[in-house]
């Protein structure tokens, strides 16, 4: 369809996201907000797929010069954008095109992942991190008011759930139960991932995730509970969210922005609670996940120009308020939390505030900061592969994680090569 006149009039600055489903429509919804803010500037956002057909995608079209203005990148693909060549920091950007962000009012543990010399390298988001969503009904029935706040309370409770009879499926496993389970595992128990503070001080960085008796105890959970039905694997052509949703599974840890498909689709009384953690310790921050907004080279003044607009646009309180509620994602800065504090919203939607509660808590460490390491995707397909494994009883977990670490290390010391000097 031919755009009218004066849209055809606007710069058109186009935007490569990654969101599908519910939150892929509210992104249309954001783009269409600015568009109708102001009469210079067409945001198109494109959907290219998931965030690793997303980056595939990008880096096709940049070899032969159609790559778009802005493209969103999840945070593990951080290293890769970092050192791409291929970026234009967006403080830069944005300081050129005459707008002033004030960076220290992002929410710090937000921030801080994308920070790099004390300014992000690219815009905060679609922030999130995970939580423990929950049938209310169902742990009622099994005599539970709400999930116990360590590991070892919530087993009791999903072998109950399962044994009374209430549910068949305690939990349902997410997809990115890598990110929920193990990665932020180890972060809310202070337990080093790799080596050099997970890779923030340097590209020599190497997985020791193994090394931690912790993680193998979790892992060695997660297996028992599989083996004993408590924890269960979506089927084919099921996505472990619908078998919550469904009222099939009574748990499942995943993504805050899971609100957006739990609260409409939903039947029966849920709730959500922060991530367990073992008994005896002192929980720390979790770690953020979701992704960011970076802009690319080899775009006209005008392209940039419109660029710096639309994040700017999304940086304004206004705007994060109304992502925050739409999507359940965190809002990235301070005066858009305290908007939301100021007029009751957390009062009224108390799951809402779980992750950036959950984000703060305490002072971030070397352990808990967040995650940086080279080809990030890679390793991590490599940790899911060798956990399927464990699923499938060909490998005990301390077997897969080691296995895991010394696959790991090996692309960890392909990118470093790749980028010494850097």
């Amino acid at each position: 369809m031919a755009l009218p006149a004066a849209a055809q009039d606007r710069v058109k600055v186009e935007w490569w996201f990654a969101h599908g489903g519910r939150l892929g429509e509210i992104v249309q919804e954001l783009v269409t907000n600015f568009n109708n803010s102001q009469d210079k500037y067409q945001v198109v956002a494109v959907h290219k797929g998931n965030y690793e057909e997303n980056m595939a995608a990008m880096v096709a079209a940049y070899r032969v010069g159609q790559q778009p203005t802005i493209i969103q990148a999840a945070e593990r693909g951080f290293m890769t954008m970092l050192n791409s060549g291929a970026i234009v920091p967006v403080p830069e950007l944005l300081e050129q095109q005459g707008h002033d962000v004030d960076w220290d009012d992002f929410i710090a543990p937000v921030s801080g992942f994308y920070l790099v010399d004390g300014v992000p390298a690219a815009l905060p988001f679609n922030s999130s991190t995970p939580i423990f969503w929950y049938n209310r009904d169902k742990f009622k029935e099994a005599g539970f008011e709400a999930p116990g706040e360590t590991w070892q309370e919530v087993e009791k409770q999903l072998y109950a759930i399962k044994e009374k009879g209430i549910s068949n499926c305690s939990m349902a496993l997410a997809n990115d139960f890598f990110w929920s389970l193990i990665e932020n595992y180890a972060a809310i128990h202070d337990q080093p991932y790799g080596t050099l503070a997970n890779g923030f001080d340097g590209l020599g960085t190497e997985f020791i995730f193994n090394k931690s008796p912790l993680l193998v105890g979790q892992l060695e959970r997660l297996s028992k509970w599989m083996d004993d039905g408590v924890l269960q694997l979506a089927g084919q052509g099921l996505a472990p969210e619908q078998l919550f949703t469904s009222g099939t599974c009574a748990t499942y840890v995943a993504s805050t922005a899971a609100h957006a498909a739990i609260s409409s689709g939903a039947q029966f009384d849920w709730s959500a609670a922060f991530l367990p953690h073992e008994e005896g310790v002192e929980p720390k921050n979790s770690t953020i996940g979701g992704g960011g907004l970076w802009v690319l080279k080899g775009k006209s003044d005008d392209e940039y120009a419109g660029a710096a607009a639309f994040i700017d646009f999304i940086a304004s309180p206004e705007t994060q308020v109304w992502w925050s509620k739409q999507t359940g994602y965190v809002p990235v800065t301070n005066a858009a939390y305290d908007e939301l504090k100021s007029e009751g919203y957390f009062e009224e939607n108390p799951t809402r505030e779980i992750a950036i509660l959950q984000l703060t808590r305490g002072e971030p460490t070397e352990s808990s900061r967040g995650f940086r390491f080279g080809n990030h995707n890679q390793s991590m397909q490599i940790l899911v592969e060798e956990i399927q494994g464990v699923w499938t009883g060909q490998k005990s977990p301390q077997e897969a994680l080691d296995n895991a670490a010394r696959r790991g290390n090996e692309i960890l010391r392909q990118y470093e090569q790749l980028h010494a000097g850097q």
